[in-house]
């Protein structure tokens, strides 16, 4: 194998994990979106799973049914707004609506919040709660109109009756903070002992993007007794999850997360389930036996917000862990945090990736070295190369055998140029999903004409530029003995340029400067070489 081999090896490689990840997401089936969402009432009760335990005077735990859903933006709501905030709460529910990131625009020519929470069919991700009886009665809380409706740093705080349920629940916003606390306190006002459980849960639809040669995940994320788990749309209608135990559950995509979280050792139940056309995922917890009069109290939080792996793991919960690296994570995590201190110190995301680059390259300079070195030897022995090529013709078995003896008596180990770029290649990709995963880099400007480095470049040029680099990286290496292999090595840089203008253009800047490092370490090296008497 030569270098030239390597090199194309590594390069199909890529594109090739790259394809299997968008085929993965692109094959998996989706459901068709409803217009509108019906009102469920009653339902059979869903039983207790195999090895869940009540405690002691509370009544079996009883999830939500798996046709539940509540028709949306019905009924009056009441409009909050924090400085993170600014959404709305529904009297029919007592639960978050509508819910905009206002630090988070929705595009780069849009400033509107984003809509983490919404309301609307095209974007239907909404947050449901209610109680079911023992007896398999689903009991939704209509709310009264609040005294006080929208006070910044005031809780809101909501009462009404749900069948012969008083319910007060708190809302609770904390300045500068993705996190909500909920404090739900129930009052049996009926004449007889009630039981049953309280659900939480978010109902979203499947609207989940077609990223180009990306797969990135969007569906349920649960947590079940310190057991992270992703269930996409499909897996959840093909197989529904019911796990007794500690844990939260939510709904994510690509940069946000709004998850449920209860208390940490509450003896919950986490779920993920078809809800006709759409799907939930949510918590069910137990409620005591309540007599009449007696009353109980709820207290849990929700996560609204975008996925910054420090805030998150800051929580103490695994909920970085939905900032999926894949198989790269022990090298990706380490490289997330020298991007951001690079950040830190020059105020520019593209800029802080130039540099992160130039520090990888930097680890492996002398890896590097001794694969440039064996292309420089590898073209410096080309004309004796070319002359085997004429003299044995097409018989490639015996111009293998006369390849090979030249090496050793030149002294050229082909094989020399292979093993540094393997050991990049982790390297490589775990950059790769950084640059993917970082919800930092969305809407983040570099220069000129880049004003997001989540999306393609729109005028193309940096894909442009990385073909160039390539052409004339191509240009350092010896040039391939084999026609066909000469080819294809030619047709690279236009094939990629190509294939780079559906990435990101941070992806493609990373690409790019990566390149041009090389070129000028090859440079020298090669030039070095060259110039030494044989």
């Amino acid at each position: 194998m030569d270098t030239q081999k390597t090199i194309l090896a590594f390069a199909l490689a890529v594109v090739i994990f790259l394809l299997f990840q968008a085929w993965q997401e692109q094959n998996a089936p989706k459901p068709v979106t409803p217009t509108a969402v019906h009102q469920s009432v009653t339902t059979p009760s869903t039983p207790t799973p195999a090895g869940a335990s009540a405690p002691a005077a509370v009544a079996t735990p009883i999830v939500a049914p798996v046709s539940t859903s509540f028709r949306p933006a019905t009924g009056p709501t009441v409009p909050f707004q924090t400085p993170v905030f600014t959404g709305q709460i529904g009297l029919n529910g007592g639960d978050i609506q509508n819910l905009g990131l206002r630090h988070y625009p929705q595009a780069v020519d849009n400033p509107a919040p984003y809509p983490i929470l919404d309301t609307a069919a095209a974007r239907l991700t909404i947050q449901q709660s209610g109680f079911v009886s023992s007896d398999g009665q689903t009991l939704v809380a209509q709310f009264a109109v609040p005294a006080v409706q929208s006070a910044d740093g005031q809780p809101i705080i909501l009462t009404g009756k749900a069948g012969p349920l008083t319910v007060k629940k708190t809302w609770t916003f904390q300045p500068d903070s993705y996190v909500v606390e909920e404090h739900i306190t129930i009052t049996n006002s009926g004449s007889a002992p009630w039981s049953g459980s309280y659900f939480d849960q978010f109902l979203r639809n499947d609207r989940a993007k077609s990223h180009m040669f990306m797969s990135i995940f969007t569906g349920a994320v649960l947590m079940h007794k310190g057991n992270f788990s992703e269930q996409s749309f499909s897996d959840i209608r093909d197989h529904p999850v019911l796990k007794a135990g500690p844990g939260w559950a939510g709904m994510m995509d690509h940069y946000f997360l709004a998850a449920i979280l209860p208390p940490e050792h509450a003896q919950t139940q986490v779920y993920a389930r078809p809800s006709g056309a759409n799907y939930v995922a949510g918590t069910s917890t137990p409620l005591p036996i309540l007599a009449p009069g007696q009353s109980t109290t709820i207290t849990q939080q929700l996560f609204l917000g975008p996925k910054q792996q420090q805030t998150l793991a800051a929580m103490g919960r695994g909920l970085e862990q939905t900032v999926d690296y894949g198989w790269f994570a022990v090298i990706a995590e380490p490289m997330h945090v020298v991007l951001t201190w690079f950040h830190g110190l020059v105020g520019n995301w593209g800029l802080a990736i130039i540099l992160l680059v130039i520090v990888v390259k930097s680890i492996f300079f002398y890896p590097s070295a001794i694969s440039y070195r064996s292309m420089a030897n590898m073209r410096k022995l080309q004309p004796k190369l070319e002359k085997l090529k004429k003299e044995v013709g097409d018989d490639r078995q015996k111009l293998g055998a006369a390849m090979m003896e030249l090496y050793r008596s030149e002294k050229v180990n082909p094989m020399a140029g292979c093993l540094p770029i393997v050991l990049q290649m982790p390297f490589f990709m775990a950059l790769y999903w950084v640059l993917v995963e970082s919800v930092s880099l969305r809407q983040a400007p570099f220069i000129l004409w880049i004003h997001d480095l989540a999306i393609p470049d729109p005028y193309y040029i940096l894909p442009l530029l990385m073909g160039v680099s390539m052409f004339f990286q191509q240009r350092l290496n010896p040039a391939p003995v084999d026609p066909m292999q000469k080819r294809i090595m030619s047709a690279l840089p236009v094939i990629f340029a190509v294939f780079f203008s559906f990435f990101p253009a941070g992806l493609v800047l990373y690409w790019l400067t990566n390149n041009l490092v090389s070129i000028g370490q090859q440079y020298l090296i090669t030039r070095h070489i060259m110039a030494a008497k044989d």
